[in-house]
């Protein structure tokens, strides 16, 4: 199976988890995992361990965490590392919607070689200054 797993600090894994399920409906392969508030790293990697406890080397991970080299992507991937799927796992940090989304839709045919270069332009290619026309904006063309 190809699984798609968030981590985070506080509520933004969940929260995005929420919001891809709006988009691309409940799927059992995406899962997500939290850093809260006041939790110590041991509570975290033993729910991410209970998280990841079923994904073995015939399955692929996209693990995708808020910010590189936080506490919840080092975390989960020394849980990782400990149950030895290292080498079935692709790590990216800067988490957005659209990456997300990408890697959730492209599901199990989205090949391992490619996948760095899709991720990392889309979660770019997201980011965008939006510019609102008026109607005063419209006269002036």
């Amino acid at each position: 199976m190809f699984y798609v797993i968030l981590v985070s600090h506080g509520e933004f894994a969940p929260g995005l988890h929420t919001a891809v399920k709006m988009i691309a409906g409940d799927r059992e392969n995406v899962l997500s995992v939290s850093l809260k508030d006041g939790m110590d790293a041991d509570t975290y990697a033993a729910a991410f361990t209970k998280l990841s406890a079923k994904i073995t080397l015939e399955d692929r991970i996209v693990l995708l965490a808020d910010i590189i080299g936080g506490s919840p992507l080092t975390t989960a991937m020394n849980v990782l590392a400990s149950q030895g799927l290292l080498p079935v796992t692709q790590a990216f940090g800067g988490m957005n919607l659209p990456m997300a989304l990408t890697v959730v839709l492209s599901g199990e045919a989205f090949d391992p070689s490619v996948c760095k270069g899709t991720v990392l332009a889309e979660a770019k290619d997201a980011i965008q200054e939006f510019e609102l026309v008026t109607d005063e904006d419209e006269d002036d063309i």
